[in-house]
């Protein structure tokens, strides 16, 4: 079973998020009171580029297997660190295609949209950080690992414990991609 393992928003523009007991999702906007809301693009290197594009990185979520991983390999994070919104258990987050739908809890439902690509952020958090969430396929194409990024379709409130259901779109599949 694919669930929500935590949940964190924070109101001004830095790497890691305050953890907190639940989120509010609003559709075509994302987290109430998250610096990254809005219609519009809210990431600041984006908004450098284009004020006008439209916001397809609302949400971020984040594997919580990733984090035991880099636990593991001795760095050290915990939920939220990365700047997810939503940290999971139990879903290859970065096996969904594009478009995939996921509703949480009760009421919120989002769309994804591609991959977050991880960033030299996460290393001015921790060094060797960005290097260690990229890895190689065997045909040595670039595998970011950074989490994934969507879109909030449908209002509703987040809370650890929430179930994750997964709807995928019709095909053919579009794997996901950075946005």
């Amino acid at each position: 079973m694919s669930v929500v393992a935590a949940v964190h928003r924070d109101d001004t523009h830095r790497l890691s998020k305050r953890r907190v007991e639940q989120i509010r999702l609003r559709a075509g906007w994302g987290v109430e009171g998250d610096a990254h809301a809005g219609g519009t693009v809210a990431h600041l290197s984006r908004v450098r580029r284009d004020p006008t594009a439209p916001n397809l990185r609302q949400l971020h979520l984040l594997a919580g297997e990733l984090l035991d991983e880099l636990l593991e390999r001795g760095f050290e994070v915990a939920a939220g660190n990365l700047g997810e919104n939503i940290t999971t258990r139990g879903l290859d987050l970065l096996a969904v295609p594009t478009g995939t739908r996921l509703r949480l809890g009760a009421d919120a439902m989002i769309d994804v949209t591609g991959l977050r690509n991880p960033c030299p952020q996460l290393d001015r958090f921790q060094s060797g950080l960005q290097r260690a969430v990229v890895d190689r396929a065997p045909d040595g194409t670039l595998v970011r690992r950074a989490g994934i990024m969507a879109v909030v379709v449908r209002d509703g409130t987040v809370r650890v414990g929430d179930a994750i259901e997964v709807t995928l779109p019709d095909p053919p599949h579009q794997p996901l991609q950075p946005v």
